[in-house]
């Protein structure tokens, strides 16, 4: 067991023993892979109030130790050429975390642990490291190579959207898989529900965005980029087609904010599918 963190970057994977843990440690394997950096495997086991007797120690260090061996089966089973380490530290789970992704290329962690096992609510470490880690945050809800999907690039009206949809090309490249760049529009007229407004406001934002998309055409002709303008929120376009997504690229400065794409309502839409959420910081390296 390695008990130091790393001053080089790897990807670092939260593990609490829980399915959804493995199945981010399984997500992160291509990521590491393609960065050609280490897969860290993280514990942390938490303090208890008053005093731990040496056989309640032991005891919860085995259970890190089974958790973490669980999960490095797991990688190792895929034959993946990626080094491996772990990592069991000592101290509150969201805080270790925290400062293990101040050296890291990503965090990934599972969007329900075993503490927020219940549906329909997001682990609040998954939640914490959206708002705050200092590398992009991978919150993993399913890991099913047959279900590809699509990748989903938001792309608004903040100055990080140009950050963003780098980071949607990037993790696009990566899996093989068309971009989708999503925009979305309000109707404030009394005829938002009518069929002709509705395709023409549509009309009129894929029409913008697709002229905003030119140059990243240009850059990157074999894959395959498209805009997607709906009428409503990034939610109601998630609830609406979250079974033919396999991740969605947002920007941790989004205009509607972050409550939007990562909370107890989106996990309640999300949770069954393999729709993963990337919240990437404005700036940094890919």
């Amino acid at each position: 067991m390695e008990h130091n963190l790393r001053s080089f970057p790897s990807l670092v994977v939260g593990i609490d023993g829980s399915r959804a843990a493995v199945a981010a440690a399984l997500w992160a394997v291509d990521e590491a892979v393609h960065r050609d950096v280490p897969l860290r495997l993280v514990y942390a086991i938490e303090p208890m109030d008053g005093d731990d007797d040496p056989q309640q120690s032991a005891r919860r260090l085995a259970t890190a130790e089974l958790a973490v061996r669980y999960a490095l089966t797991a990688v190792e089973s895929t034959g993946a050429p990626v080094k491996i380490e772990v990592e069991i530290l000592q101290g509150k789970t969201t805080g270790a975390l925290l400062h293990a992704a101040q050296s890291a290329a990503m965090i990934c962690v599972g969007a329900v642990g075993l503490t927020h096992a219940r549906v329909g609510r997001l682990g609040s470490t998954a939640a914490t490291l959206a708002a705050s880690a200092g590398c992009p945050t991978a919150i993993v809800r399913g890991h099913d190579p047959s279900q590809p999907g699509v990748v989903v690039a938001e792309m608004d009206e903040s100055h990080s959207s140009t950050s963003t949809l780098d980071y949607g090309v990037a993790e696009a490249h990566l899996r093989g898989a068309p971009l989708r760049v999503l925009t979305t529009w309000q109707s404030g007229t009394p005829h938002e529900h009518d069929v002709r407004t509705v395709s023409e406001g549509d009309r009129q934002a894929r029409a913008r965005l697709d002229r905003c998309l030119s140059r990243w055409y240009r850059a990157h002709p074999d894959l395959d980029i498209r805009p997607v303008a709906a009428r409503g929120t990034t939610f109601d376009y998630l609830a609406r087609n979250a079974d033919d997504i396999q991740l969605v690229v947002v920007s941790r400065n989004r205009a509607g904010g972050l409550g939007e794409v990562v909370g107890p309502h989106v996990d309640s839409v999300l949770h069954g599918t393999n729709c993963s959420v990337l919240v990437c910081p404005a700036h940094g390296s890919l």
